[in-house]
């Protein structure tokens, strides 16, 4: 690992194989999000991003000392917490920004076998929690089903075969962080309505910023969240990040992009997806 005498940071390389492999794999994911992403295929993942959505509200209403009383998920992919308390302001932003920020961090633990169990882990949980939330049917439905499958792709990494949550975890990060973004742009920039979270965040801060202005932030917000997931990725799976710790990774390196001496397709795919 080199160090920068100018900032006293590091400098990790880019790209060995594993770094290679997940950049074509998160390539292939995200133009298969772009493809097959208002399909009727890729309906359970938009219920998914919905449920995310309103678990960010109820998390942002939680920590700001409010009280949630209901959450519910519809099949036309609108949904809605019921709450008392709380700071508005923060928790009118916290759905479509929570969902952009969920898609960072599973975008950056999705580098590892352990990360990735942690991210998994942390979301079978929140998935679980919502259900004590006097849940409708379809929230029920896609949370349990969700939970099974993820426990269920834990067990096979960990006992019958590996890679394969990493995989997982990254189709999950990206689909969150890209559909954040083009939710942002369909429903919020490009068209707001009175109710929406944008409106709720212009009423809240006394109409001094318009919801489509408010959506232009949030836009950007998403866009560098998923752009930011991609980079802290790349520098937790370089090899000078191996036998360092992440917060020296993640605050003491910046990462050398060589592109002159990117390997496109190597030879000899020796990849350790059982890192970090």
């Amino acid at each position: 690992m080199a160090q920068d005498d100018n900032n006293n940071n590091y400098l990790t390389s880019c790209c060995n194989e594993a770094q290679t492999a997940f950049l074509y794999l998160y390539l292939i994911y995200f133009i298969i999000v772009l493809i097959v992403g208002e399909s009727t295929l890729a309906k359970p993942m938009r219920l998914l991003a919905t449920s995310v959505h309103e678990l960010s509200h109820a998390v942002a209403c939680w920590m700001t000392g409010g009280r949630v009383h209901k959450l519910e998920v519809y099949e036309n992919e609108g949904g809605v917490t019921q709450y008392t308390g709380g700071w508005r302001c923060c928790v009118a932003q916290a759905g479509y920004l929570g969902e952009a920020a969920w898609g960072m961090v599973l975008v950056i633990l999705s580098g590892g076998r352990r990360t990735a169990t942690a991210a998994a882990g942390a979301l079978v949980a929140i998935l679980l929690v919502a259900l004590c939330y006097s849940p409708n049917r379809v929230l029920v439905i896609l949370n349990v089903t969700y939970a099974t499958l993820l426990l269920a792709v834990m067990s096979m990494e960990w006992f019958w075969f590996s890679p394969i949550l990493q995989y997982v975890i990254l189709l999950f990060g990206v689909f969150l962080g890209v559909f954040a973004i083009a939710d942002i742009f369909n429903h919020v920039v490009i068209r707001s309505r009175r109710g929406s979270d944008s409106y709720t965040l212009y009423e809240e801060s006394g109409r001094c910023c318009p919801p489509r202005c408010v959506g232009v932030w949030w836009l950007i917000l998403a866009i560098t969240m998923q752009l930011v997931g991609l980079y802290l990725a790349l520098i937790l799976m370089s090899d000078e990040c191996e036998d360092k710790g992440w917060f020296e990774c993640i605050f003491h390196s910046r990462l050398d992009l060589q592109f002159d001496e990117f390997d496109w397709w190597p030879d000899d795919w020796d990849i350790d997806w059982n890192g970090p």
